[in-house]
């Protein structure tokens, strides 16, 4: 089993919306109206919005391989790329995907040790997500791995406004 980084350029662009494409389908479309989920994708997903993000010097993206194939995704941000105001101090999980035929295999663990690490180089005291209500495992994930439930945000699902936890890990 091998496992690799790699930090996404604006050359990774496509490769980036096709793994986006994919597991946000995967993680959430028996949830949603097709009609949600197609408007949703194609305004947060598109090859412009995702170039844009890329482009944005307080946000990394990251693949993770598995066996020398792409099995998910993250991207964390700092200061004013924040989906929320948290401070300086802070730093957003932003996404943080793995496709089905790569759960369980630690991955998500793998990516969310990498964005701490990040946020250690950064000499950030908080890192912090949104994570929707309904999102049981994820929400049990992040709860094993010390985050706790801080607040709440509105997340928009095509016209359907939906509630994501803020959850939030103190790193000193």
């Amino acid at each position: 089993m091998t496992i690799i980084f790699k930090k996404c350029t604006l050359e990774d662009s496509s490769k980036l919306q096709e793994i986006s494409y994919e597991t946000f389908n995967e993680t959430f479309k028996d949830q949603n109206s097709p009609e949600n989920m197609i408007a949703y994708l194609e305004r947060a997903f598109n090859l412009n919005q995702l170039e844009k993000e890329l482009s944005i010097i307080a946000s990394q993206f990251f693949f993770v391989y598995f066996n020398n194939e792409v099995a998910g995704y993250l991207k964390v941000n700092t200061k004013d790329a924040q989906s929320e105001e948290m401070g300086e101090e802070s730093l957003e999980i932003e996404r943080i995907y793995i496709k089905n035929k790569f759960q369980k295999h630690g991955l998500g663990k793998y990516l969310l040790n990498k964005a701490l690490e990040i946020a250690m180089e950064l000499d950030k005291t908080k890192i912090w997500l949104g994570v929707w209500e309904k999102n049981e495992n994820a929400i049990a994930f992040y709860k094993k791995m010390g985050f706790v439930q801080t607040g709440v945000h509105s997340f928009y699902m095509g016209d359907e406004e939906q509630i994501d936890f803020i959850m939030t890990k103190t790193l000193i």
